[in-house]
């Protein structure tokens, strides 16, 4: 008998959101965590995000869609005379990445940020790296290398525009 195939995804949200935004177009969450389960056989989705308390309907959303969702404390930052809400989370992407890694075949990140460039680099060296769905054109120069595992978004746009 054949053994199941049991592939992971961790999703930067923020990176997700803000470079499909940046191409002029709004993502559907359902559809992406369909095509994340049909196209690259993804059982488990991390979407890590800032927690916002006045988001909590969305959050309900994203969980019934199936994903899982880990939050980070955000903080609230004046910039410019404006209040701008800050919850990065490449921290808590890679830390859960590495907690999960024995328990799956391969991973799917979704970011173009080069601050992930030594967990994927740690992931394709350990053939653990199945692709790297980058959310725009501009994406870190640090992740060419990694250019045979690397999908672009904006293939899917028909798919998965709201």
């Amino acid at each position: 008998m054949q053994e199941k195939r049991c592939n992971f995804a961790f999703i930067d949200s923020q990176n997700l959101n803000l470079g499909v935004k940046s191409q002029g177009w709004n993502l559907n969450f359902d559809r992406f965590r369909i095509l994340l389960k049909d196209k690259y056989k993804v059982d488990q989705a991390f979407l890590f995000i800032g927690f916002v308390k006045e988001n909590q309907s969305l959050y309900t959303q994203l969980q019934k869609s199936g994903y899982i969702c880990i939050f980070k404390p955000t903080l609230e930052i004046k910039e410019k005379g404006f209040l701008k809400v800050k919850g990065n989370v490449d921290a808590e992407l890679v830390l859960h990445t590495m907690i999960e890694l024995g328990n799956f075949e391969k991973a799917v990140i979704v970011s173009g940020d080069g601050d992930f460039h030594c967990l994927i680099e740690y992931l394709a060296g350990q053939n653990k790296l199945q692709k790297l769905i980058v959310p725009n054109k501009k994406f870190s120069s640090l992740l060419r290398k990694f250019s045979p595992f690397i999908v672009n978004i904006q293939l899917f746009k028909e798919k998965l525009k709201k």
